[in-house]
């Protein structure tokens, strides 16, 4: 039987739990410091046990789970340094910050006990424990840091327990990570607030930034909308790298700004192609860093009952809707009505029903 430690069970730690219990053999022990999650935990069967007591959620396991949020991982790294452990365990964390983990990840492997830093870039607009799910890491990237001096048989042993995740296992130095992750998730958060917070000052004297921005503005700011408790706590485990990328957006803006005041419409137009071009050769459809929105379009008339037809199609045919909106400022987006899904099947299978009742049905690229 192999132990596993889950250390914070909310989405993360209880999705992990649910993929891991696709493991023949398996027991999980869940930790976290609020009991009514535990108990849920329990109740919907994504652990086998729960404790508070981190002691006794850690001591016997082969493996163990950090899935705390990223402000308390060095809290907890620095409890196991000085709790017994099983000889041979191995710890790994979910955190989106590898450099700042790694760093404090010291003193375990004269014990036997090896840290590899871990990162599966997946989540979910929802939170908590009861928003878990066992696809929820499903062909998204796991990347795994293992510090230097790490035996390949005890990385091998952390890739095959989380085979059932079927996750995109892959190996990064943890300073290369940061950078990456810094730039195509950190980033655009702060890129999102300072944009809505731009807006937001310049509808103190005139409301109708708030009206107009309803469309585009709103889906593109989307991620502004995030925990801020949380990116605080990401920023400052990242500092470096989030220095270094404001700096290079700074000189951006300045070149743009340049571009603009001497009217250079070859330049301007340059600046627009190739982001066109390097952003139309993204991979389309998979999980990255930014959590992917499962969104369709619905071209509709104005007439009682229609939202209500929809919704009704969609119920019948056991489609979950996550979100249903009116959009009032459309300007670059075909449909007046915005359905949100929790996941690429459920849209897809959406739009095959709704296309076939004569909807007209887009998506957004």
């Amino acid at each position: 039987m192999t132990e596993i430690a889950i250390l914070g069970v909310g989405l993360i730690g209880g999705s992990l739990a649910l993929s891991l219990k696709k493991n023949e053999d398996v027991h999980i022990t869940g930790f976290d410091v609020v009991e009514d999650n535990l108990r849920m935990a329990c109740s919907l069967g994504v652990i086998d046990r729960g404790t508070t007591h981190l002691a006794e959620a850690v001591a016997q396991a082969d493996f163990i789970f950090l899935c705390a949020p990223v402000g308390k991982l060095q809290e907890l790294i620095s409890f196991l340094r000085y709790t017994p452990l099983k000889e041979g365990a191995v710890i790994s964390d979910t955190g989106s910050t590898k450099v700042s983990v790694m760093e404090h990840a010291y003193g375990f492997a004269q014990r036997g006990v090896y840290f590899i830093g871990g990162h599966p870039m997946a989540g979910s607009h929802k939170s908590g424990v009861e928003a878990s799910h066992d696809r929820l890491f499903e062909n998204a990237y796991y990347v795994l840091t293992p510090p230097e001096g790490t035996p390949n048989e005890i990385v091998e042993r952390l890739k095959i327990l989380l085979a059932p995740t079927h996750a995109k296992v892959v190996i990064m130095d943890a300073q290369k990570h940061d950078e990456v992750v810094g730039a195509i998730s950190h980033f655009p958060h702060i890129i999102a607030s300072a944009l809505v917070n731009q807006v937001a000052s310049y509808n103190d004297e005139m409301d109708w930034y708030r009206c107009l921005a309803a469309g585009g503005f709103r889906d593109i700011t989307r991620i502004a909308s995030s925990n801020p408790g949380m990116w605080r706590d990401i920023l400052l485990n990242n500092r470096p790298v989030m220095k270094k990328l404001a700096e290079d957006w700074k000189q951006i803006l300045d070149q743009i700004s340049e571009l603009i005041e001497k009217a250079d419409g070859k330049g301007i137009e340059r600046f627009f192609a190739e982001a066109r071009a390097f952003r139309d050769g993204l991979p389309e459809k998979k999980k990255g860093a930014l959590q992917p929105y499962f969104d369709l379009y619905v071209d509709i008339p104005d007439e009682p009952g229609v939202i209500g037809r929809i919704t009704t199609l969609l119920g019948q045919e056991n489609i979950s809707i996550t979100n249903i909106s009116i959009l009032e400022t459309r300007e670059d987006i075909l449909g007046v009505l915005r359905i949100s899904f929790r996941s690429h099947e459920d849209m897809e299978q959406a739009s095959r029903v709704l296309q076939e009742k004569g909807y007209g049905v887009y998506e957004r690229e």
